[in-house]
């Protein structure tokens, strides 16, 4: 399930301390294909997609959807942030009719461990509370990220179940819009 429903979209940039979310554009798109097709970004996502593959697949403007922030550093895309529909087919809910806002983001390897990833998904979760103000936004990972795991904490998330999915232990947890970030 893909969109946030009533939300106008692309909102207006955001500007954060160092770095801009917004739309993508044409120039992302070897960006893209290197998110899509880097082993380290894709160990706790499934693996990795062939390049070939990616090259005949990814359109000229990838990532152009509601919900899909380009994280821009200094004029360079270095990952992105999402916001989507939680499929209500999927384990892993805190509302009887499902669908909530799920978080969700992916960086390139030489931007991990510089707080990027905490600045991006504050500033996403930030502009969805206002877009839409009475949502929980939730938040799956695998237990076996460790750095994920911590950052849904720093974020505010707060553990509602754990459950097995594409083979592996997920960690499923919540942030309610009155959750300020820990």
């Amino acid at each position: 399930m893909t969109g946030l429903g009533p939300v106008a979209w692309p909102p207006a940039p955001i500007r954060t301390e160092r770095l801009l979310l917004r739309e993508s554009k044409a120039r992302d798109r070897v960006a893209f294909i290197e998110l899509f097709a880097s082993p380290e970004v894709h160990t706790y996502l499934g693996g990795p997609r062939p390049r070939d593959e990616l090259e005949r697949a990814v359109p000229e403007v990838p990532g152009r959807r509601p919900g899909v922030f380009v994280i821009d550093l200094d004029g360079a895309m270095i990952g992105t942030v999402s916001l989507d529909r939680r499929d209500a087919e999927r384990p892993g809910h805190v509302r009887p009719e499902a669908g909530e806002p799920e978080l969700g983001y992916m960086f390139l390897p030489e931007a991990w461990g510089c707080g990027y990833a905490a600045e991006a998904c504050a500033a996403a979760l930030d502009w969805c509370a206002g877009a839409l103000p009475s949502e929980p936004v939730v938040l799956c990972t695998q237990t076996a990220n460790d750095r994920s795991m911590r950052l849904a904490a720093k974020l505010g998330f707060t553990e509602v179940e754990r459950f097995e999915e594409y083979g592996a232990e997920q960690w499923f947890g919540v942030r309610s819009s009155a959750t300020p970030p820990g």
